[in-house]
């Protein structure tokens, strides 16, 4: 079972787009066997420019499912962001189908519980799913602070930076968001 936390910016969050917004995300639960119980974050922003955005995160045992859209109209933004949610669970089943296929005879582990993603279907997928890895690099983290993390990004011209934090000894990801600002990403 799904619980909603809508909030919104630069709106007010009126009982009609509360409503509309969990009639809508509430119609990917038919893709669970058994319903996680689980938060729907999502986040409604209008801009100056008359479009509006809307987020939906849904963070469950073994996946975050999340989505973003933005378009003119507030109601075909939740739309559309809800189009996106479910190709990513057939994307994500169809992945866990093949594991399985790859798995069938070997002694291994199952993979994540496919059972919670028992209704999804996944015809037209397999297009979607042909990205492969084209090249892999290693590289040494360099102890330094997020500032510079920063700085050695935007020397390289890349959107993210992964180092170890000189204060804590961890690995951390400087990246660079839509809105040209900045975000950190510490590891446990």
């Amino acid at each position: 079972m799904l619980r909603y936390n809508v909030r919104g910016e630069n709106i007010e969050v009126t009982q009609a787009i509360r409503e509309y917004v969990e009639k809508k995300v509430g119609k990917i639960e038919k893709y669970f066997k058994d319903v996680p119980e689980a938060n729907a974050h999502v986040n409604l922003k209008t801009y100056s420019d008359k479009t509006a955005k809307v987020e939906v995160t849904i963070p469950l045992p073994y996946v975050v499912l999340r989505a973003e859209e933005t378009s003119p109209d507030l109601y075909g933004s939740i739309d559309l962001v809800v189009d996106k949610l479910e190709r990513q669970m057939r994307k994500y089943k169809t992945k866990i189908n093949r594991k399985n296929r790859r798995s069938q005879g070997v002694d291994a582990p199952q993979p994540v519980d496919s059972d919670l993603w028992a209704n999804l279907d996944n015809e037209g997928d397999e297009e979607e799913l042909s990205a492969s890895i084209v090249r892999t690099k290693r590289l040494s983290l360099k102890p330094m602070d997020a500032e510079e993390a920063v700085l050695q990004m935007d020397m390289l011209g890349h959107n993210f930076f992964i180092f170890e934090d000189a204060d804590t000894n961890g690995t951390s990801i400087v990246y660079k968001r839509k809105d040209g600002k900045y975000g950190l990403i510490e590891t446990d």
